[in-house]
């Protein structure tokens, strides 16, 4: 069943305004009304004007702090600010000294971030709160890309994204409101806004009214307590108390601070410790898949210009151990996020996309660490995140390529020692012979498109890479696509396979972040429609994951497509969650759908694998087809329960 998304309520339109109603002066009274009403709002907006800093906490501090300087101390003049003449209507200004503060909220963000100065430790005239760092709560990957784009900005560029996508205002409106805060070049920072590259939802300002972005909204945490009272401490013991916290805070290496984002520890384990140890990663040759009896992770090289970044590799395996409250941890399902047991698998440090990363493997699963990659080591969290992703029993043809770097609707993949060229084609334009992809000498890809919604599908990004066809399912690992029976599944080759896949291809949406190893695509039964409309391809489309359980399956037809697209999606007729249909286990299948012929009849169409001998219909519509496929006339609505015998005498239901 559709499910309809409701879309957000959004607060009333506010324009620029204008203070022609009221004079050419502010009170400030009128002036603290339209802050403590427009609060949360001014200090969103300033949160996101101001240039990424040294942390998320002390930029929201910031944000606070230059809203709640904006209130006037006395009357003040709006004459010389540029403010636009007050709309009728609909349109008019809901509050004309919301526009006042809002300009001055503006030009203090602005003004900040030319200056580049942060909140100082501790801030005497800013907001405080001791004891605790507090900070926005984390979003998903479209946020986090969100943040980067508006990170590449300028100030004034990001002024005018802020002013157009979250208050709203055409962009005569804005350049004016920009003029007024004292951009010099207004047409150029709207220009740059325009350009950025933003994640998809972004333009209907979901995103930019997320919790990601709301300085009001804060997850609090306390600072370290123990650190807290030994220093308290300190105050009446001196040198013994430094001693006491030498003992209480120490950790094994190099201490807390080399461990970045990493929570603290509690207890000294052998095991642990050595996990921790990055003079323990494990380093496999650059040749040494050439001669290993299994080509998996366990192969692979490792690679990236900071393999040997101690501090770094230190930070990545500690917060991998112990993330902290501030640091996003993802897991594809079924993924255990806990430490690990042993020393692991270096397989990539570097710098990629502006992001520093680093990935392991510890036999079980691929770890992906990355940090801002100028702000790291920062025992905040700031910019630090990591990704978890099973990959136990990986072969040559599952192990090809990792996500090594995902920003602004594109993905760089780390590719397999033994992968020596790529392509990158077009899933649903099966003639095209697409276009080749750079793979540099550290193994990373260049950037390849991520694939759109379904809603919008027109286009599906895919890799032929070392023999094998993978797409991304926004996951730590592409998903292998096949084609064939279950048992014996093989590549996309054929123009058969091919054209399938085309038809298939915007039907992936429906399993992106599954846990997917592989989808496999099989045509089970050819049918004759009636009155001579041609032929239909009934196919199964089984998605098995890393972990085992948790698998999909859809049954589709796919009828002679209209209107000049012959690779138009086919029709899902049912799917199925969990179980072993169109799978290795149970290599049959049985499906049915209402069809409308172009003389606007309708009729039940059913078919079956090659182990079905007869199908039964009951329900509303009754009959039986002593073969695999089945026809009958039908009403729009009808329903119909199928049954199927097989040649051993079993009776089978049709998929889900």
């Amino acid at each position: 069943m559709k499910q309809q998304q409701a879309t957000p309520q959004r607060p009333d339109r506010t324009s620029p305004g204008s203070l022609e109603d009221i004079g050419d002066v502010i009170d400030v009274e009128q002036a603290e009304a339209a802050l403590v009403e427009h609060y949360p709002r001014l200090v969103r907006l300033a949160y996101l004007v101001l240039p990424p800093g040294p942390s998320r906490g002390r930029r929201v501090l910031a944000a606070h702090a230059v809203v709640q300087r904006t209130l006037p101390r006395q009357r003040s003049s709006t004459r010389g600010l540029g403010l636009p003449a007050q709309r009728a209507g609909t349109d008019a200004a809901i509050d004309a000294g919301y526009a006042f503060v809002r300009l001055r909220v503006l030009r203090a963000a602005l003004a900040a971030g030319r200056s580049r100065r942060w909140l100082p430790v501790p801030p005497p005239p800013f907001p405080q709160v001791w004891g605790l760092r507090l900070f926005p709560r984390s979003g998903g990957a479209d946020e986090l890309a969100l943040d980067q784009a508006l990170s590449a900005l300028s100030g004034p560029g990001r002024a005018a994204f802020v002013l157009r996508d979250l208050e709203r205002l055409s962009a005569p409106e804005t350049r004016r409101v920009l003029e007024a805060a004292g951009v010099a070049h207004p047409r150029e920072a709207l220009d740059e806004a325009e350009r950025a590259t933003t994640p998809a939802g972004s333009r209907d300002r979901s995103l930019l009214e997320s919790p990601e972005f709301d300085p009001c909204a804060l997850q609090a945490r306390p600072t370290d307590l123990i650190r807290r009272r030994q220093h308290g401490r300190a105050v009446l013991t001196a040198g013994v108390a430094v001693l006491v916290c030498g003992a209480l805070l120490g950790m094994p290496g190099d201490g807390w601070g080399p461990d970045g984002a990493a929570a603290p520890t509690y207890a000294r384990n052998a095991a642990a410790e050595a996990a921790l140890d990055p003079g323990k990663l494990a380093v496999t040759s650059a040749t040494a898949w050439k001669n290993a009896a299994r080509q998996d992770f366990s192969a692979w090289p490792a690679r990236g210009d900071r393999i040997h970044d101690k501090a770094l590799l230190r930070r990545a395996l500690a917060v991998w151990a112990r993330p902290g409250a501030g640091v996003p941890v993802s897991a594809t399902p079924g993924t255990p996020s806990g430490p690990a047991a042993g020393p692991a698998q270096l397989l990539f440090a570097g710098v990629v996309d502006h992001v520093v990363v680093v990935l392991m493997h510890d036999g079980l699963r691929v770890v992906r660490y990355a940090e801002a990659a100028d702000g790291e080591g920062q025992s905040d969290g700031t910019g630090a995140a990591v990704d978890f992703a099973r990959t136990d029993g990986a072969t040559a043809d599952s192990a090809s390529a990792l996500v090594v770097s995902r920003t602004q609707g594109n993905v760089r993949y780390l590719t397999a020692p033994w992968v020596k060229s790529a392509r990158l084609v077009d899933l649903v334009k099966p003639d095209a012979r697409g276009g080749r992809l750079r793979i540099g000498a550290d193994g990373t890809t260049d950037p390849v498109p991520t694939p759109l919604p379904a809603a919008t599908c027109t286009t599906w990004p895919a890799l032929r890479m070392g023999g094998h066809l993978l797409t991304d399912l926004g996951e730590l690992t592409p998903a292998r696509l096949t084609y064939g029976t279950p048992r014996k599944p093989g590549g996309v080759t054929t123009p058969r396979a091919r054209t399938a896949w085309a038809r298939t291809a915007c039907q992936l949406a429906a399993v992106r972040g599954q846990g997917v190893r592989a989808v496999n695509s099989w045509e089970f039964a050819h049918q004759p429609l009636p009155g001579g409309a041609g032929s239909a391809a009934w196919l199964c489309t089984r998605a098995e994951t890393w972990r085992g359980p948790g698998s999909r399956t859809m049954a589709q037809i796919q009828t002679p497509a209209a209107g000049g697209r012959p690779y138009a999606a086919g029709t899902v007729a049912a799917r199925a969650e969990g179980g072993t249909a169109c799978g290795p286990r149970a290599p049959r299948a049985l499906a049915g759908v209402l069809w409308k012929s172009a003389t606007g009849q309708w009729w039940l169409l059913a078919a079956g694998s090659s182990q079905v001998r007869s199908i039964t219909t009951t329900g509303d519509v009754h009959g039986q087809s002593p073969g695999r496929l089945l026809t009958l006339p039908a009403k729009s609505g009808y329903r119909a329960e199928l049954r199927g015998r097989l040649a051993n005498g079993k009776s089978m239901g049709a998929v889900g």
